[in-house]
This record gives C-alpha cells, structure tokens and sequence, in this order.
C-alpha cells in the first residue's frame, strides 16, 4: 500500500514532535498541524492499522520502525529542500512550506542529485 501525503505528513509531525518533546499524544498532533483532534484520531487509526504507529494505552504515540523509516525519509527531504531554498535567497517561512509541497513529490534520482549538489556546494564554502 503506497501511503498517501497526509500520511506522510503525519508521520512527518510525529517524529519532529517526539525529537522536541520526547512524548507525542494526538492533542499534540491536532495543536501542531491545526487540525480537529477528530480528524487526526481517524488519521491515526489509520496509520496504525497499516502498521506505521502503535497508540498506547496511555495515549502516546510510537512510529514503527516502518513509520520511522518514512518519518525520517520525509522529514530529510524537508530539511535538505527548505535549506536549499533557503540558500537560494527564498524566505524562511517560504521555504518550509514549499519544501512541504516538493518533499513528496520528488523522485529519489532528483532528491540524490539535488542533496548530492547542496551537499557539495556546502563543503566548498566552509573550505573558503
């Protein structure tokens, strides 16, 4: 089954909010994203039932490692996208939102070229 963007997304959120705050509950996710906490409970259900969170009984959230392996996919793409765009002159605030938008829709070619070239220019100006 090909997760969809919004489940990307979510899985995205979960593990920036467990890198921030360490536990994630779906109050968390519905204050962070600006959802209802209805819809991110089907959101989560759904995640869960495919196999990429574990709710537990407690509430808090865990990524699966498959959920891990796309969480963190998803969110280096952010992170390399938003810098590049950044480096290029484009706003912060730009930047993280249009980086949302290519993040998913990249190819890994284009992604490995692009990160492979940021990466490069970066070392070259940290030796000048």
């Amino acid at each position: 089954m090909r997760l969809l963007e919004s489940g990307e997304d979510y899985l995205e959120r979960i593990l920036m909010l467990k890198e921030k705050h360490g536990n994630v509950r779906a109050i968390d996710i519905a204050n962070s994203m600006n959802f209802s906490k209805p819809s991110v409970s089907i959101a989560l259900h759904k995640l869960s039932e495919n196999g990429y969170v574990v709710i537990q009984n407690n509430g808090a959230i865990e990524l699966t490692e498959k959920g891990l392996e796309v969480a963190t996919s998803v969110y280096e793409r952010h992170k390399v996208i938003s810098t590049l765009l950044m480096n290029l002159g484009v706003s912060e605030e730009t930047a993280l939102e249009d980086a949302c938008k290519i993040e998913h829709d990249l190819s890994e070619e284009t992604f490995n070229a692009v990160s492979y070239t940021h990466l490069r220019a970066h070392e070259t100006l940290r030796h000048l």
